[in-house]
């Protein structure tokens, strides 16, 4: 068995539980991170029958909530010395959902998907850096193609209290958190260069939607739903891509990018208009990425928004990582 762990955040339905029954499988120590224990064991269990992995671990995980991720991070800490592979599979996406906040007074779909994320990276980076290849994946997805219009921006002042936004909907924040999330895969991989931590985000076209879910969602989008899983691959396939990203030999160097469902690596469109039929390529295509994904300064945005409401730097973190290694370099000295 190997001795490697991973971390898989909504690893109870879906893409999440693909993946943790494929690691299980390659015999990894798999942690699943779930927020509904309760709704959570019979997976655990039977991922663990048909593996026969007894390392497979569940443990309670809420992303939207700063208090149960610190609880979290606490309690692996206390288990695990070491961290290889970290993925921020969980999402919230509430089918028409009203504005409503998390107990940390931050709008829930960006909470969830984009500051849950970041605290628990910036919370679990010791474990990270001391494993010899520390990789990070974070789910994407093709909504942020909505952001090849020019006119689409992150909306920072409606992510906290009051609704300043009459036409709010999930869908438009859910478009927002994941470009955001793009946003900190890129800033995350630059901080982290000089650290042995890669990170990387995989850009999701749509997969099978489980009973589970589908139990979840309106009537009306139940309907849609299951036209769409005609079509969409399933939750495997992309469970697949995630294996192959966080444990390839292939990839061990390669942090910063996104991928495609082909393990293609994307690349930024271009920043000026290049006409109509070049947008309608950009979109319907899977090669390119919405330029302002490459926008330094809503990159700084999205990192500071994190930093302020979290109170946690992750500046800081690796900071304190360079005066113990100057120290340890003028003790051996």
């Amino acid at each position: 068995m190997k001795k490697r762990t991973v971390i898989i955040t909504g690893a109870n339905s879906g893409i999440g539980k693909a993946a943790t029954l494929q690691f299980a499988k390659e015999g990894y120590t798999v942690i699943m991170a779930c927020r509904n224990i309760e709704k959570s064991e019979k997976v655990h269990k039977d991922i663990i029958e048909a593996t026969q992995n007894r390392n497979v671990e569940l443990m309670k995980l809420d992303a939207s909530s700063f208090q149960s991720i610190h609880q979290f991070c606490e309690e692996f800490k206390k288990r695990y010395e070491t961290l290889d592979i970290l993925i921020h599979n969980a999402a919230y996406f509430n089918h028409g959902a009203k504005y409503c906040v998390s107990d940390d007074g931050i709008e829930m779909t960006f909470n969830t998907n984009v500051v849950g994320p970041y605290l628990i990276t910036c919370l679990l980076l010791d474990q990270l850096k001391k494993s010899d290849d520390a990789r990070i994946l974070n789910a994407g997805s093709n909504i942020i193609k909505h952001f090849f219009d020019p006119k689409k921006k992150i909306e920072f002042s409606n992510l906290q209290g009051e609704n300043n936004d009459p036409k709010y909907s999930v869908y438009k924040m859910y478009c927002q958190s994941k470009m955001a999330l793009m946003l900190l895969t890129f800033k995350m991989a630059d901080e982290f260069k000089n650290h042995g931590i890669k990170v990387n985000a995989l850009q999701i076209n749509g997969a099978t939607m489980s009973k589970e879910t589908l139990q979840k969602v309106t009537l009306r989008y139940r309907l849609i739903a299951r036209v769409q899983n005609r079509f969409f691959r399933p939750p495997s396939y992309m469970a697949n891509n995630y294996y192959e990203i966080c444990t390839s030999e292939n990839y061990k160097d390669t942090t910063g990018k996104l991928f495609n469902d082909k393990l293609e690596i994307m690349e930024a469109a271009p920043k000026q208009p290049q006409g109509f039929i070049h947008d309608i390529k950009q979109v319907t295509g899977s090669s390119l990425y919405p330029y302002y994904a490459d926008d330094p300064t809503m990159t700084n945005e999205v990192w500071e928004f994190c930093e302020r409401v979290t109170g946690k730097s992750i500046d800081d973190y690796l900071n304190s990582y360079k005066e113990i290694e100057n120290e340890k370099v003028e003790t051996v000295k």
